[in-house]
């Protein structure tokens, strides 16, 4: 059987690596047999919006029907709320599904995908998966190198993964950055500028992406619901783009790939202005706290504009990271992403910033941060 398998599935899927999850709260203190704190996956400890919540519930209660498979009203309170026509927008499961789309759409076997090395795995995977070459571009002071992007595009190129904060270094580049990029990139090039962070930038020249989408560049931007409305869990993303593009990428979705219960609460989120602005803020506060604590303890981590911190040693970081879950604090360990001397720690609520940064200290962790990223380009 395995190697009828192996006849069947191409090469190129064959030899991917899977994406690797967090390691849930439960599992752990199941584990422990005692309480654990998840600074892991970079989700929002202040939880979902209490209207999301409400709207959620009272849609479980039509579980029992499809759910609108064009996301009608949800598109159009974000064509509301970016100024944007309807048809401009796709709706996803996560964003991470539009990834996916994305790759399908553009890419055949003989074309390329680039991306840059210590970003998001699945931009490769998405790449990967659809037999097309992919290039990684070595990043600059753990941020995306654009001009060099720019620079070393082969021929072939089709398709671009950026994000914007990355990643899992959490560092930015600025709109003037992106522009200037633009201009040296061939128009037929699809770029997907991975914004799922953009809510905790707080910099006047951080972005003007759906205003590039909205003068007809070929752009797809994109956007969640997992991280400052709080609804990781209701896997709800969304895209900004070429509506032509859209219409196309529509074609391969799923007919019901977002849920009725994840539509609503969505819905109801973007209303709550308040409990973004909560969010922010204590993820503004939680940051510093964490920065601070670390300086105490002589650690430097990379500076961050998101809702999580590298911590980038001088040694093989998979054991700290697993010390530290014995002491009921879990962190990721970022070796599968580029890093294996860094740990990636998302920003708790006080209490929890502290549990981690007493841990920390508890197991005298060496206080030598790695200079820069220091990662060749890999091509295949």
């Amino acid at each position: 059987m395995t190697r009828l398998i192996h006849e069947l599935v191409p090469d190129y899927i064959r030899e991917l690596s899977p994406y690797v999850p967090g390691k849930p709260i439960e599992e752990v203190e199941r584990e422990l047999k005692t309480h654990a704190i998840k600074l892991a996956s970079n989700e929002n400890p202040l939880g979902p919006s209490p209207l999301a919540i409400e709207a959620a519930k009272k849609a479980l209660a039509n579980s029992n029907r499809y759910p609108d498979g064009s996301g009608f009203y949800l598109r159009e309170g974000l064509s509301k709320k970016h100024s944007i026509p309807a048809e401009n927008i796709i709706l996803g499961g996560g964003s991470t599904e539009i990834i996916d789309l994305s790759a399908r759409m553009v890419l055949r076997p003989g074309d390329c995908g680039v991306t840059s090395y210590g970003s998001f795995p699945l931009y490769h995977i998405a790449i990967r998966a659809t037999g097309a070459r992919y290039l990684e571009i070595p990043m600059r002071d753990y941020t995306f190198d654009l001009p060099a992007i720019a620079r070393d595009l082969p021929v072939e190129t089709k398709l671009i993964f950026i994000s914007n904060p990355n990643n899992p270094t959490g560092t930015m580049f600025t709109a003037d950055d992106f522009d200037e990029f633009l201009k040296r990139v061939p128009e037929h090039v699809l770029i997907v500028l991975d914004e799922a962070y953009c809510d905790y930038v707080d910099h006047p020249n951080y972005s003007r992406s759906i205003e590039i989408v909205r003068r007809g560049r070929n752009l797809l931007v994109l956007r969640t619901f997992s991280k400052s409305y709080g609804l990781a869990g209701l896997r709800i993303g969304y895209g900004i783009g070429p509506a032509d593009l859209l219409n196309e990428m529509n074609k391969i979705r799923g007919p019901f790939n977002t849920s009725g219960v994840a539509q609503a609460a969505a819905l109801a989120a973007l209303d709550d202005t308040e409990h973004v602005r909560r969010s922010v803020e204590s993820n503004r506060a939680g940051l510093a706290q964490l920065e601070a604590g670390l300086k105490k303890l002589g650690i430097r981590p990379v500076p961050s504009v998101a809702n999580f911190v590298l911590i980038d040693f001088e040694f093989d970081a998979d054991p700290l990271a697993a010390e530290l879950m014995k002491h009921g604090v879990i962190v990721r360990p970022m070796r599968w992403m580029g890093f294996p001397n860094a740990i990636r720690v998302s920003i708790g609520t006080h209490a929890e910033n502290e549990e981690f940064l007493h841990a920390l200290a508890e197991l005298h962790a060496p206080a030598s941060p790695k200079p820069d990223a220091g990662s060749e380009r890999k091509s295949a």
